[in-house]
């Protein structure tokens, strides 16, 4: 038996239980189907093969997992938040106990490739365990002493919080969300994107055998116009962070707007990277590939537009031809495969529909731009050169293994085109000249910013966009001051005068 089949079998072996009970909801620490009865199927984009059953949630199961987030949220934001750092390292333990079943899983329902996924859940681990050091001093404050007052600052947890989470490696951006949740002291309820629904009830499990009291996470499948907007409407859920394109982020922002809902928003990028003629064009061209074809693309920090200086254009083009043309698509589970199936039917056919607007446009398609095999959402990595920014495919978050290349003269002309898009999550800049660096990055519109490097995420680090990317940042103490509200105390130090009325 080969590696892969080896490892589809094990695969099918740790998904067999979904196969035969579905993905239920969880709420309140008990198994329950959807309200009205009602569920979807879930198919694996590698070759469309039934994986579960899944709970179509609405209105109704929401309400049950806010009314469990509420009546849980005043015990467990009264542990100590020593007791929530031995819950959250104990869950961190059971993530790397079982990763291979996460990311076995992972692999099958969303199409990413083994060669990543073996690291998404050891990185669920690292951000349980990097929140979990903090749960003690969540709630420090600062002394402020003024003439006639000792003040203090102190940090409560807001109450129960709605998370709503992507298919694009689902499973490490849910702990990204929950970890900080949980450790400030806030109750959960969960609803993951419909298309990737089994590593959410995974994690949840590994959760609340860890000890996690039921009812402090609740997990609610469904899609975004019943579960969704639901959570986003309910009066009990007090903040709402959401992964996910600009357009839903809007909407979520309308249907909170009522209830006054704090929200953290990670939205979507059209990211670029900028090489300068005076860079190391070798690291250049291995991050660019790497940030664009990795995760199959679907991922919002891709570096989904090449700015190349004209006096490298040409040479780093054809290297960067011959290395697309080389990246292996095949399943997800062969170690070997760099690129696996997107997502599902409707994101195949959003993605491969930008391959007749860039031809329509005057754009010429270098490498890919076609189907790979006749069964799964497969697309070969495509290139796309000859491209203006006036054009959809310059702007257009795309989301796919799909690379635009531009070219630029000057560096005030570069800086333009970096800045001429309604998105701004990150950007990446390759150049030898220092005060270059500083200058460029002072000025690009972007949350976070690389140079001579790809993405490398740092845990103390702000994460997040500007523009149509974002509002907030994730990462560090900036995760606690969503999930938290600050208090002032103001204590007199002294008979100081009160201004008197009425005498």
């Amino acid at each position: 038996m080969s590696e892969l089949q080896d490892n589809i079998a094990k695969a099918q072996t740790y998904l067999a239980r979904f196969k035969e009970t579905g993905v239920m909801n969880r709420i309140g620490g008990a198994d329950r189907p959807a309200a009205s009865g009602a569920s979807f199927d879930n198919h694996s984009p590698v070759d469309e093969a039934f994986l579960c059953k899944v709970a179509r949630s609405d209105a109704a199961d929401i309400d049950a997992a806010a009314q469990a987030a509420h009546e849980a949220f005043p015990a467990w934001a009264a542990i100590s938040g020593a007791e929530r750092k031995k819950i959250l390292h104990k869950i961190a333990d059971a993530i790397v106990a079982r990763a291979e079943e996460i990311a076995f899983a992972e692999c099958l329902d969303t199409g990413q490739a083994l060669r990543f996924m073996q690291k998404a859940a050891l990185r669920g681990a690292e951000n349980f365990r990097f929140f979990a050091d903090r749960a003690p001093s969540a709630r420090d404050g600062q002394t402020l002493p003024s003439p006639t007052l000792m003040n203090i600052t102190t940090r409560v947890p807001i109450g129960p919080v709605g998370v709503i989470t992507p298919w694009n490696t689902p499973f490490m951006l849910s702990t990204w969300k929950i970890a900080p949740a949980l450790a400030a002291g806030c109750t959960v309820v969960h609803k993951p994107a419909e298309f990737s629904p089994i590593t959410a009830r995974i994690l949840l499990e590994i959760a609340e055998e860890a000890g996690l009291p039921p009812g402090v996470w609740n997990l609610v499948n469904g899609f975004g116009e019943d579960a969704g907007r639901a959570l986003t409407e309910h009066p009990k859920i007090k903040a709402i962070a959401f992964v996910g394109e600009s357009k839903t982020g809007s909407m979520i922002m309308k249907q909170g707007a009522d209830t006054l809902k704090r929200v953290h928003f990670e939205l979507g990028g059209k990211n670029p990277v900028v090489v300068f003629d005076d860079a190391d064009l070798d690291r250049a061209l291995d991050a660019a590939i790497f940030m664009i074809y990795s995760l199959n693309g679907e991922r919002c920090t891709s570096s989904s537009r090449l700015l190349l200086q004209s006096t490298i254009a040409s040479d780093f083009i054809e290297k960067l031809k011959k290395r697309v043309e080389n990246i292996r698509v095949g399943h997800p589970l062969d170690p070997k495969t760099e690129v696996g199936p997107l997502i599902h039917k409707t994101h195949f056919d959003k993605v491969t529909s930008y391959f007749d607007v860039a031809q329509k446009d005057g754009a010429t398609i270098a490498c890919g731009g076609t189907r790979v095999g006749d069964t799964g959402w497969f697309v070969a990595p495509t290139l796309f050169t000859g491209a203006s920014q006036d054009m959809r495919i310059a702007n257009e978050e795309i989301f796919g293994p799909v690379l635009t290349a531009l070219t630029f003269e000057t560096e005030d002309e570069a800086l333009e085109m970096a800045n001429a898009i309604e998105y701004g999550l990150t950007g990446y800049v390759w150049t030898n000249d220092l005060t270059r660096a500083l200058r460029f990055t002072e000025r690009l519109e972007a949350g976070m910013i690389w140079v001579n490097s790809e993405n490398v995420r740092h845990l103390p680090t702000p994460f997040g966009g500007v523009k149509a990317s974002g509002i907030g940042r994730d990462g560090g103490d900036w995760s606690f001051e969503f999930y938290m509200e600050q208090k002032h105390i103001g204590l007199a130090t002294g008979q100081h005068k009160i201004p008197q009325l009425g005498l």
